[in-house]
């Protein structure tokens, strides 16, 4: 900035990531009614997953090129807003053409989703890239932590909180125009608000432009999604050929372990070659940046495919019709909410005051803890319950595992390798939906009268991902600090 932080500038440059998250949870709650419309309740996992996996892997690759491309703007009206303003538009253009999709019925409607929601993930990843670059651009070094705090708040626990206030509770009275009202309403305040950001004119036009970077991330994308696409096939596979031959427990335990396993391998064989290829021979002498990621992606997993499954979950196992089961999906993701914002910062402190390594462990085992409560019971306040704990233990790693990540790094390099951990960011959805729902649909098909069933495996699994998460620790070399 050219002039003194004003108090508004809190507000300007970090108020997107309100209406950004927002989006993405309202989406989270959206989408799996659609696409249970168009396919059915028997392949409405799996063609969710394959949605999940493609259009996650569109972010990643587009969120990168968008900020190439953003980094070398030379509009009048600064280097990002131009981004935020038109991929905005964009947006609310594509979340309101998918409105009209529940209108239609069959294959037809899933593929126009499809088709749009590629569109939409590669137009929100403009502003998205923009918007995470104007703290680094215009806010000074000193200030830095009290601009990443306030955004740390309307970016997390905020939108979350809100959505079971507006659209959780619009979509379980059938009011979908409504609840896409809100969202679009919501974004464009936010993406007026942020036109006031004091971006000013790239002074001076950029070199030329050093694409290599972008290649390897199209490259280590694209053998992250190869192996996901095998995996996922693999159990879809033994799922077919097993569903005729072992009785439904013997079933139950093959499936729950090949799916783990299929799941921990595309962690540890995706973080692998992901961070060999992104970062070359540097990886072979940071091996504790492999395991960090392997630590988050494993994490995430289960906290991200929790509540991307949650409406599923509540339809199928409580028995709540199609549209009535966005209400208590709602509540469940508004109750981790609002834990996570009441722990995240006291997370930071028990981090310094306790070592990054308990504080993960602990996390991984109160998460874990939180998913076995929402697995014994269909009481909707015993399932609240679990996702306090699971509340608890997110807000707690998000503070200790960035911290530790950002010891891990070499600080001159420090954005190049935080870049290449969206490995976790993207993966965790794409793995867990692309691999696990043909899991849950082979159960629904299998036991007509327990649909919940699938359903109950696939969150045993993330469950047990949890503990693999504070298993990766114990190959990373915590610098002395911690």
């Amino acid at each position: 900035m050219d002039r003194p932080v004003r108090w508004y500038d809190y507000i300007t440059l970090n108020i997107y990531f309100l209406g950004l998250t927002f989006f993405s949870q309202a989406n989270g709650l959206i989408t799996p009614l659609l696409v249970a419309q168009f396919v059915g309740e028997s392949q409405k996992a799996t063609y969710f997953g394959t949605l999940r996996l493609w259009t996650l892997m569109t972010a990643v690759l587009m969120q990168s090129l968008w900020g190439f491309i953003s980094d070398r703007s030379t509009f009048p009206w600064g280097r990002r807003r131009p981004f935020i303003a038109l991929g905005s538009v964009a947006m609310i253009v594509f979340i309101l053409l998918i409105g009209f999709l529940f209108a239609f019925e069959g294959l037809i409607g899933y593929i126009l989703l499809f088709t749009l929601a590629i569109f939409l993930s590669a137009s929100a990843n403009a502003p998205q890239a923009a918007a995470q670059a104007l703290i680094p651009d215009l806010v000074p070094e000193n200030k830095r932590g009290a601009f990443s705090g306030v955004k740390a708040v309307l970016e997390i626990p905020l939108p979350v909180i809100l959505i079971s206030f507006t659209v959780g509770r619009l979509l379980s009275h059938r009011n979908t125009w409504g609840a896409l009202g809100v969202v679009v309403a919501l974004l464009a305040i936010v993406t007026i608000i942020t036109m006031w950001a004091p971006e000013k004119q790239l002074a001076q036009r950029p070199g030329p432009l050093d694409w290599r970077p972008f290649l390897n991330l199209v490259s280590m994308t694209a053998v992250f999604t190869i192996l996901i696409l095998g995996l996922g096939w693999l159990v879809a596979f033994v799922g077919r050929v097993l569903g005729s031959l072992l009785p439904l427990n013997s079933l139950l335990l093959v499936m729950g372990a090949l799916g783990l396993l299929a799941m921990a391998t595309a962690v540890l064989g995706g973080v692998w070659s992901g961070v060999r290829i992104g970062l070359g021979e540097q990886a072979v002498h940071n091996p504790s940046f492999t395991w960090w990621v392997i630590n988050r992606l494993a994490f995430l997993i289960g906290l991200i495919n929790l509540s991307t499954f949650a409406v599923f979950y509540f339809q199928s196992r409580l028995g709540f019709s199609q549209m009535q089961a966005a209400g208590p999906a709602s509540r469940l993701i508004y109750v981790v909410g609002v834990m996570i914002f009441l722990t995240a910062l006291a997370g930071g402190w028990l981090t310094d005051r306790f070592g990054t390594r308990r504080i993960l462990t602990a996390s991984g085992l109160l998460a874990t803890g939180g998913a076995v409560l929402i697995l014994l019971t269909t009481n909707l306040t015993v399932i609240s319950a679990g996702g306090a704990v699971i509340g608890l233990a997110a807000g707690m790693f998000y503070a200790a595992n960035w911290a530790l990540g950002t010891e891990l790094v070499p600080r001159d390099q420090a954005a190049r390798y935080l870049g290449i951990s969206n490995l976790a960011g993207a993966g965790a959805g794409a793995i867990g939906a692309y691999i696990g729902g043909p899991i849950a649909d082979l159960f629904t098909r299998l036991a007509p009268t327990n649909p919940g069933l699938g359903y109950v495996l696939l969150f045993a699994i993330y469950g047990l991902l949890f503990l693999l998460s504070v298993m990766a620790l114990s190959q990373i070399k915590i610098p002395a600090v911690h």
